[in-house]
């Protein structure tokens, strides 16, 4: 007996219902409370939310408690069966035998060192699939919490052997100018084990750019704390367009202008 009906944005009237408990929520629940995590903050607002639909209400005969105690038995039962809802991510695995997700690390086994999983996040957990196989289940970390989860069977498996030492492109660079270590340093700190790629990349701008130019623009770019390969490529190309490239000639538009300007020049003489 429900139908459903789309009102404009903004429509105070209509939508009063939508947004007024959220409203209420904030200005009687969240103050001067503290909480430990999402879990103790959803089982105060549950205890919070049983209290408050045990009172009266102005504009209904009965607290809502009872009222839904009344209608229960003509309410449907839910599905035997109801899907988790997850969201779909894809991350490869890194070096060190960990995947991110919000930036935070989870285990995973080391035969899965460089392959690309499939990761299903819920409300409460990660759980990884290669192909179709399950591989691991990790409980879920705060979106931002930089936290690291290793599970205890992927403690002693050897992980922490299997990080190498720099790479002979990265060893490069540092032999070639401390400034290129230094970004190297600053590319693995924020990379973590996908920093390898970057370090090829700035490799091959050594190899294709004049090396004191692009010294002399990575130095500039850390200087504000800048370590964008993309940025820093556009900084070395400004540096040296006029030495080592032929700049675009005036069009004819523009040479009119400046011939003309020439002209309306007063002669000395």
């Amino acid at each position: 007996g429900f139908e459903f009906e789309a009102h404009a944005v903004g429509d105070a009237n209509r939508s009063a219902r939508v947004e007024r408990p959220f409203h209420f929520i904030e200005n009687n629940f969240y103050a001067g409370r503290v909480f430990t995590s999402l879990d103790d903050l959803n089982a105060q607002l549950r205890q919070w939310c049983d209290r408050v639909n045990d009172r009266g209400k102005r504009d209904l005969p009965k607290p809502p408690v009872e009222l839904l105690a009344a209608e229960r038995p003509a309410l449907k039962p839910l599905p035997a069966f109801i899907p988790e809802v997850y969201e779909l991510h894809a991350r490869r695995v890194d070096t060190e035998g960990y995947v991110s997700l919000h930036r935070n690390r989870y285990s995973m086994p080391t035969a899965l060192i460089g392959r690309t999983v499939e990761l299903r996040e819920s409300m409460t957990r990660v759980r990884v699939f290669d192909g179709h196989r399950l591989v691991v289940t990790h409980e879920r970390e705060p979106p931002g919490a930089k936290a690291r989860r290793t599970l205890p069977e992927h403690e002693h498996d050897g992980r922490h052997s299997l990080r190498v030492g720099p790479s002979e492109d990265e060893k490069l660079l540092r032999e070639v100018s401390p400034v290129l270590g230094k970004l190297v340093d600053r590319l693995r700190k924020r990379h973590g084990g996908q920093a390898l790629r970057k370090v090829r990349r700035l490799r091959r701008m050594y190899l294709e750019y004049p090396t004191d130019e692009l010294i002399a623009a990575v130095d500039d770019a850390l200087s504000f704390d800048l370590y964008d390969l993309d940025r820093i490529d556009r900084m070395v190309l400004q540096r040296i367009q006029g030495d080592f490239f032929r700049l675009a000639p005036l069009n004819s538009q523009a040479k009119a202008e400046t011939d003309d300007t020439a002209k309306e020049e007063p002669n000395d003489e």
